[in-house]
Formats: structure tokens, sequence, C-alpha cells
């Protein structure tokens, strides 16, 4: 591991805010009920941040050894297209994270659990090692998820619904009503942010036969779907906002809209793929924006 930053670069830490934006709501609702705890708390962000590396590690290894991740790609140049890292480099470190991601993920379940609750257990048991094969599964193989149109599944699922229910549950042992809104919410935007990466790179990534959903669609149909997405979220978090109305602060989230509709404004307008790039950045801190004031104003009547 010759070259620090080339490997902080490959665990892509900008996208590392956006994975610990479930667990965030997830802890507010939890105290809001009486049943946060911190150790809890702390340990499924360092869960999420080691699945989240992973998975960014994994990609990079996917797309480089396929040679997705080329000269005409326009994000960030790649650790195995930089040729700093070596693919069997970062096999080794892929290795040794998901030894990290399954210490993590079975000390946040003996924490949460500890030897009760045992199908509960077996659950998230059962649901972190498909965290593991997911985050793996996404570009590398020859069957890989990513590839094939179904990441956006996926990014929903595991940022949205696994991150704000699932943490839920690893404080309160039950599923609450109170949390499907701000999972929805929070599983949309992820999942914008992952459409408009593969906005940025449809023509690239159809030309080294990644079909995403963005390839699928077309120019035209993948800013419908983005707008679909971004619309979503703003109306499923506003129904948030009024059907669990307590306080003026609860609607403090709102302030978020303002970015978010910006940036549907910059996306509808937009010709040039390069320009998508810096957008990935601002919806990724507004979506995370979003849900810290959300889980914040919902507490703040307390």
């Amino acid at each position: 591991m010759q070259n620090i930053s080339t490997w902080v670069s490959a665990m892509r830490l900008r996208t590392l805010p956006l994975s610990i934006a479930g667990i965030i709501i997830a802890g507010c609702l939890a105290h809001y009920n009486g049943v946060f705890r911190w150790d809890i708390f702390i340990l499924a962000i360092l869960t999420t941040l080691s699945f989240q590396i992973l998975s960014n590690l994994a990609n990079d290894y996917g797309d480089g050894v396929k040679g997705t991740d080329n000269e005409e790609r326009i994000g960030p140049v790649r650790a195995i297209q930089s040729g700093e890292i070596s693919p069997e480099e970062l096999i080794n470190a892929i290795k040794l994270n998901i030894i990290i991601s399954i210490v993590f993920a079975f000390a946040l379940i003996f924490c949460a659990f500890g030897v009760k609750h045992f199908f509960l257990t077996l659950f998230f048991f059962l649901l972190a090692i498909g965290s593991i094969v997911a985050a793996i599964r996404y570009t590398m193989g020859y069957n890989a998820y990513g590839y094939k149109g179904l990441g956006d599944i996926f990014v929903f699922t595991f940022f949205g619904l696994a991150s704000v229910i699932g943490c839920y549950v690893l404080f309160a042992k039950q599923i609450d009503h109170v949390t499907f809104l701000p999972a929805f919410t929070i599983g949309l935007l992820s999942t914008a942010v992952l459409n408009l990466n593969n906005m940025r790179d449809r023509l690239t990534d159809e030309k080294s036969n990644k079909i995403t959903l963005a390839v699928k669609l077309g120019e035209n149909k993948v800013k419908l779907y983005h707008n679909f997405l971004i619309f979503g979220a703003i109306i499923l978090s506003g129904l948030f906002g009024i059907l669990y109305y307590t306080s003026p602060y609860n609607l403090i989230f709102m302030i978020a809209y303002v970015p978010l509709l910006l940036h549907l404004k910059r996306i509808n307008n937009n010709q040039d793929p390069k320009l998508l790039d810096s957008e990935l950045k601002k919806l990724a801190l507004t979506t995370v924006l979003l849900a810290v004031l959300m889980g914040i104003g919902h507490l703040l009547p307390f």
C-alpha cells in the first residue's frame, strides 16, 4: 500500500456521509421513543461505513478489471484505472475489509440483542451477510447486478429500508410505523445519487456493456426518473412532517427542499454529462442535511 492518497481515493470518502444518513434518522427516532443507546448507534455507524468502503473497493475492482473505468470515463480516475494499485492489491484489501465488516456487524448484533431475541439475531445475521454479498456483487463477477440495471433496487433497499427501519429495530427490538416514511425518503434520495452517477457515465457504460438503468432508459426518460425520485422524496418527507406534526420545529427539514429543487432545475437543463459530476456531492450532502434536520426536528419538541 505504497500510496496512501490513492487508497483513500479508492475508498471514496465523499460517499461515506450518505451511507449513514439513515442511521442518523433511526437514532433520532429511537431517542424520541426512549430506546436510544450510544453503543448501538456508534457500532451501527462503524458497520455501515465498513460496508460502504467494501462496496467502493469492490466497485473499483469490478469496473477496473472489466475495463469499464477507462480513459473515456468522465468521473474521478479510479485506483486500477490509474495503475497505482494492482488488482491483486485491491483484492487483498477487499478481503481485509470483509473481515472488518463481519467483526463490526457481529459486535453490533451482539450489543443490540445479547443472547436474547433469537429470531432477530438470526435475521440480522443474515442481513449482515446479505449486505456484504451485495456490496461485493454490485460490479464484481460475471453476474454483477450493477451491470443488469438492478443497482437502484439494492441501493433503495439497503440505504433506505435496511438503514432506517433495520437500525431502529436494533434499538427498539420491534418495527415502528414512524420509520417507514423516513426510510422511503432516504431510499429514494440515495437511489437518486446512484442514478445521477449513472447518468454521468451513461455513454461510457453503454460502450462497456454496463447496462445500468440510466442506459436502459436513455437520456430523456432517465431525467424523468430522476425527477420522480426527488419529488417522491419531497412528497413522502412532507407527509411525514404532517402526519407526525407536534411543533413547527418538525418541519425544519423542508429547508433542504431548496437545494433539491435547484438541483432538479440544473439536471433538467443539462446537456453535458461532464457537468453532472459536481452535482453528485451536492445531492449527497443535501440528503444528509435532510436526514439530520428530519431527525433533529422530530426531537426538538421532546
